[in-house]
């Protein structure tokens, strides 16, 4: 489901991810999800009901002219335009990306804005062009990011859609916004073959890193990658933080109950690994899986789910019958001793 595809073969290409709970009371119909995403009237919004439920934006440009991410204090300037989109998934998880391909300019000046938009989402550096540096300086800084605010552009995304007069506001459940920021490499032609390479690094609760290197594909092939590894990884911390607020073991079982049920209406669903996910990209979903255990710590939570749910529902089922016990017992059954004419004095 493209918004646009470079047939290029960039060297650097960075990018953000957010990734949120949509601001309803309840999942959205596809209908629906198609007007909240129309953030471009003229403009489609593509969608697809298999595997899952999914629509995404029309694509939205920014003009920018900054410096460009830099680990070793380099000040080269980058001016260019980066490309954003929202997706809904599952019409409950909205997601918004800002992205660019990093490239050489042309010429050592900066040119009028027409030559850049001719050329939408790529930033041309004017100067020496390191790519590594620029890596490094993107998914390594404090905040993940320097000189280029990708992250602002793809919160501006996501506020448009959860600033609809269509969404009722009330989210079932209080949730974070998490942010992946990723670096995706290919090697230079003279360089040596790559097979493929990953590195992803949870920083802290909202934040997240991740480079890649890999023979050059498709940019929309890496942008769903990008987005299915933020969603899982949303999706998971989510789950986790549920299950640590609902007090298993140390409250009222129809409390946790209570605290626990809306993983159940609105979050187990929507988990599959790799949905949208090309199969030459699948083996990073494996390598992710070999070294964090994503499906086993998953699988792991909503077991425990489960069963807190079964045992509430066995706790409910022994209650009522222990009132229904009591309701039609007689005295004589609830007394417990009897007196004999023996006993008598």
């Amino acid at each position: 489901m493209p918004s646009r595809t470079n047939s290029e073969s960039p060297r650097l290409t960075i990018g953000t991810v957010r990734t949120g709970l949509l601001r309803h009371s309840s999942a959205v119909s596809q209908e629906l999800a198609t007007r909240l995403l129309r953030l471009v009237p003229s403009e489609h919004v593509a969608r697809s009901e298999r595997p899952r439920a999914y629509a995404v934006s029309p694509e939205l440009l920014t003009g920018v002219d900054c410096l460009l991410p830099s680990r070793n204090g380099s000040r080269v300037r980058g001016v260019g335009t980066l490309a954003s989109r929202a997706t809904i998934t599952g019409g409950r998880v909205l997601q918004s990306s800002a992205h660019t391909t990093v490239v050489r300019a042309e010429r050592s000046y900066r040119q009028p804005w027409s030559h850049y938009l001719a050329r939408p989402g790529v930033v041309e550096a004017i100067g020496r062009l390191n790519v590594k540096d620029v890596a490094d300086g993107f998914t390594t800084d404090d905040r993940g990011f320097r000189g280029i605010e990708t992250t602002i552009i793809a919160d501006r995304a996501m506020d448009l859609v959860q600033a609809s007069p269509l969404l009722d506001g009330k989210r079932p459940f209080a949730a974070l916004r998490t942010t992946l920021h990723w670096a995706f490499e290919t090697p230079a032609p003279e360089g040596p073959a790559e097979s493929g390479r990953l590195a992803f690094v949870i920083v802290n609760d909202e934040l997240r890193t991740l480079r890649l290197t890999a023979t050059a594909s498709p940019l929309e092939t890496v942008l769903d990658f990008c987005e299915d590894l933020a969603l899982h990884d949303w999706l998971l911390s989510t789950l986790l933080t549920l299950i640590d607020r609902a007090g298993f073991g140390q409250d009222d079982w129809t409390r946790v109950t209570s605290r626990v049920r809306p993983t159940v209406d609105h979050l187990l669903h929507l988990w599959w690994p790799g949905a949208r996910v090309p199969e030459g990209f699948m083996p990073f979903w494996d390598s992710l899986d070999k070294s964090l255990g994503f499906r086993q710590q998953w699988e792991m939570s909503v077991n425990r789910i489960r069963d807190q749910l079964a045992l509430g529902t066995l706790l409910t089922m022994l209650s009522s019958l222990e009132s229904g016990t009591e309701k039609h017992e007689s005295p004589l059954t609830r007394s417990t001793a009897f007196r004999t004419p023996a006993d008598s004095p």
